[in-house]
């Protein structure tokens, strides 16, 4: 491998690996816990004390096992099995809230612990990308680099939930398929490695199972070898085959689970009682289903709001909250790639799924985030990683190629600590993503210690707080009075009760999530709450998530 510049490439990958340690870590130990991971700590714990997976309803087990694995070091903690919400159908809210703020004290290192095997499969991400590429185009440092570094993995590389995660498995499952594919014949080593890969895949996050068929159509595509109906027939067989013989290894993560099936919808009513394997992983496919048929409450888009979700919801957020520098790349890398015989096959293989499943999620109302898009990010990474490998050389061959690492790095550390509010300088930058997306795009509630110390350094005692988030705001030994909010019933009750004066709020220091400033839970002829104060800027902000307001 060509040295860059008299510096060795592995040289280049320690100090990278070194510096995303850092800004991970640094930037980590700050983020109070965000909206979903609480449900997700308590899930895997849960099954990993009791081996009962009945909670991993709507995420399958295997990302929140890993995740609660070091949590076994700290032996002392209580599991809230004693609570009727531990048998209780969508009993896991209360009980993720029972287990982290009430049965247990040191919510920091339980958190801390919990985030740390999520570092690591961000970390194996990256590797798996240079893999990958280095496969398909003869180097793979490119990806590796674009894929460690960008701001959005980097967000949600930190947190205790399964969308890292799920990309990590279904890029291996991708990269099992293209090996299987390549081979002459049926090569059963690689269909058994492809069979735990998509084992693996459908085990760490249900929309995964998406891929199922966009590998359908990548088995139909003529860009392998072996072109005839013949072998176009033998590489359906081999997905078909593996899987099916994946839910076995689903199964076997899932404790070889057995038990009554409990679906929701009419049409599958009557399985309901009778015993089978899997109940929970097909129940949680059932409403995966509908949520994303239906949304979850109203979905926000460039000040717009909806119930039944936005076209333009995905296409808004990549093109705001992708860095540029990845932008310009990507579009680079379609039209070189393409153009050249040689390298059209490989890029139509990766830009075939790319474009499955961005359509797939254009369809869904379940707009809550970029993050839904995390699945097919490493294959973007992989696909730009085929410019460097086009122009013959081992490294980064061209002078934008080498720079475009340290662009996206510079991007990236203008954002730090704040990663899950990045947006692009195009879209506005962080402090305009709120008018932008809401939600996980922002606000995912992970300032509130970071409120605690703004209070401290400025002399402010007590807050009148409108909060989104699951973290209780008094454990971090915050004054508050609860202002309408989402995440926790105290503040949630308050959409109806409203405690201040909305047409001219009493004098008072106001903080107010960005997602709660736009009312998501209200009609929107009933969005007055906020009104008064989405009309005028923030006297100051925490983070990018909570907006600041002094009222004289």
């Amino acid at each position: 491998m060509q040295r860059w510049r008299g510096i060795s490439p592995i040289w280049l990958a320690a100090a990278a690996v070194l510096l995303f340690w850092f800004l991970a870590l640094d930037s980590m130990a700050l983020d109070s816990p965000t909206m979903d991971e609480q449900n997700h700590i308590a899930r895997g714990l849960a099954f990993l004390r009791t081996g009962d997976a009945h909670m991993s309803l709507e995420h399958p087990p295997l990302v929140n096992l890993l995740s609660a694995l070091p949590l076994l070091t700290m032996p002392e903690i209580r599991l809230p099995i004693d609570h009727p919400s531990w048998t209780r159908p969508e009993g896991w809210y209360e009980f993720a809230d029972l287990l982290l703020w009430q049965y247990n004290q040191d919510v920091t290192q339980i958190v801390f612990l919990a985030r740390f095997p999520i570092l690591l499969l961000t970390l194996g991400l990256a590797l798996a990308g240079f893999c990958f590429a280095r496969a398909l185009w003869g180097t793979g440092w490119l990806p590796f680099f674009f894929i460690l570094f960008d701001p959005n993995i980097l967000a949600h590389g930190r947190y205790a939930t399964t969308d890292v995660g799920g990309a990590f498995f279904l890029l291996l499952a991708v990269w099992a398929m293209w090996r299987l594919w390549q081979a002459d014949g049926w090569d059963w080593r690689r269909w058994g490695t492809a069979v735990l890969m998509l084992g693996f895949a459908f085990s760490a996050k249900l929309s995964t199972l998406a891929f199922a068929p966009i590998l359908a159509v990548m088995a139909l595509l003529p860009i392998y070898k072996a072109r005839s109906l013949h072998a176009i027939g033998r590489r359906l067989a081999q997905l078909a085959a593996a899987g099916a013989a994946a839910l076995l290894a689903v199964w076997a993560v899932f404790g070889f689970e057995w038990g009554a099936y409990r679906f929701q919808s009419a049409g599958l009513a009557g399985w309901n009682g009778r015993a089978g394997p899997l109940p929970t992983f097909l129940a949680g496919i059932e409403q995966i289903a509908g949520l994303a048929g239906g949304g979850r409450g109203s979905s926000f888009l460039l000040g717009n709001f909806s119930d039944s979700g936005f076209l333009a919801y995905f296409p808004v957020a990549f093109a705001a909250k992708t860095p540029l520098i990845t932008l310009v790349l990507l579009a680079t890398a379609v039209i070189v790639l393409l153009k050249k015989e040689k390298t059209r096959g490989t890029a139509v293989f990766l830009l075939t799924p790319i474009l499955l499943y961005f359509a797939l999620s254009m369809q869904s109302a379940f707009n809550i985030g970029y993050r839904h898009l995390l699945p097919i990010l490493p294959l973007i990474m992989i696909l730009i990683g085929g410019l460097a490998g086009h122009s013959h050389a081992s490294r980064f061959p061209l002078p934008a190629l080498r720079l475009s690492p340290l662009l996206l790095i510079l991007a990236t550390l203008s954002i730090h600590p704040h990663y899950l509010s990045y947006f692009n300088q195009a879209a506005g930058g962080p402090e305009n993503g709120y008018r932008i997306l809401v939600d996980s795009n922002v606000d995912w509630g992970q300032d509130l210690r970071r409120l605690r110390d703004w209070m401290a350094a400025n002399g402010v005692e007590s807050v009148k707080l409108a909060w989104f988030g699951a973290a209780d705001p008094a454990y971090y030994g915050i004054q508050y009075e609860p202002l309408p909010g989402l995440g926790r019933s105290e503040f949630f009750l308050k959409w109806w009760d409203v405690p201040f004066n909305t047409a001219d709020p009493e004098p008072g220091v106001y903080a107010i999530s960005v997602t709660n400033l736009w009312e998501l839970p209200l009609q929107e002829a009933e969005k007055t709450r906020f009104a008064w104060f989405r009309a005028r800027p923030p006297d100051d902000r925490v983070g990018y998530s909570i907006l600041i307001y002094v009222v004289k």
